[in-house]
């Protein structure tokens, strides 16, 4: 017979237990990082709008906001650099058409870069007296190819709208011209999915559409009133577009029929992005944000953590970024 202590089985099973506890506290960790989902940072003034968001790659990245605020990260945004344009009036929209050249829009001017972003130079201002007095705010920048690219915006007096305006470039953005939309209402932003297929959306429901590469552009019904802020395509068909009051739309066929989409939130929705065929989130006012895993059929409201407006959306694969109100920064990872 072999001789044990008394209390060798207790000692082990103590052990056992520490062990046990120790694995379990781990995992209920990594679970919790694991569905921490947005974390939020201030990267911007205080008091100041963050207004758009654009990554080239998982690490390299911009935010724009008011008073001509441009920040700068080359590591996922873990920090961010400041960075000088000249200008003061808010930054609307970023985009790069490849890794070395990028657009940015500040009110009524076109700032372009070909150094990845070191240096920001104006390239073309719209100024009142070009406009019987009127003043210019341009909203969204998108190229189809190197040489074509497109911008949207308004035109207002005393505050309000009196007409759309959307530029046009043939050079890689040297110079740009005016082209008659068919609409003269506010027209906020563009997206293209190839050189031929491009949207325009804006006030009262509006969505224009090309299939020519934006020689000529038509009205497409979307059933709403409701200003529509944001439009994102994940092929020449499939669609989503967001706006006032939760309205998401939905397209199947490229916009010859959008349907609507109810949702539970009625907070406005200011940007939409696909991942993948079947994902995409949206965000919006009040710290709104959304996320579908059917292609936009149905939406689920997530965390934020903020009751900040959140202007900008922007995902590389598993990673995201949104921005807003009060120099606020979300970013995600799966």
């Amino acid at each position: 017979m072999k001789f044990c202590k008394p209390n060798q089985p207790r000692r082990q099973t103590i052990l056992t237990e520490a062990i046990l506890a120790v694995f379990f506290l781990f995992f209920i960790g990594a679970a919790a990082s694991g569905q921490q989902g947005w974390m939020k940072t201030q990267i911007g003034p205080p008091g100041q709008d963050l207004n758009t968001v654009f990554f080239l790659d998982s690490k390299r990245g911009w935010v724009g906001g008011d008073n001509g605020f441009l920040s700068r990260t080359d590591d996922g945004g873990q920090t961010w650099s400041k960075q000088l344009v000249q200008t003061d009036s808010a930054i609307n929209d970023i985009y790069f058409r490849d890794k070395e050249a990028g657009f940015l829009l500040s009110g009524n001017a076109i700032f372009a870069t070909s150094d990845d972003g070191a240096r920001w130079n104006e390239v073309r201002r719209f100024l009142p007296r070009e406009f019987d007095g009127a003043d210019v705010e341009l909203y969204s920048v998108r190229f189809s190819s190197k040489k074509k690219g497109w911008v949207v915006g308004s035109v207002s007096r005393r505050e309000r709208v009196i007409d759309s305006i959307l530029l046009y470039t043939d050079n890689g953005g040297e110079t740009w011209l005016r082209q008659r939309a068919p609409s003269r209402l506010e027209l906020i932003h563009i997206d293209f999915a190839n050189d031929k297929r491009g949207w325009i959306t804006g006030a009262d429901g509006t969505i224009l559409a090309t299939v020519d590469g934006g020689q000529t552009w038509t009205r497409q019904e979307t059933g709403t009133k409701a200003t529509i802020y944001h439009v994102d395509f994940r092929s020449d068909k499939r669609g989503l577009a967001v706006g006032e009051r939760g309205t998401i739309v939905r397209t199947s066929d490229g916009g010859v029929t959008w349907t609507p989409i109810v949702v539970k939130t009625r907070s406005t929705l200011l940007s939409v992005q696909y991942l993948s065929d079947d994902d995409g989130w949206a965000v919006g006012r009040g710290g709104a944000i959304l996320r579908t895993g059917d292609a936009g059929l149905t939406w689920i409201e997530q965390e934020s953590g903020t009751k900040q407006n959140l202007y900008g959306l922007y995902f590389v694969k598993k990673m995201g970024w949104a921005v807003g109100g009060d120099g606020l920064l979300l970013r995600y990872e799966q």
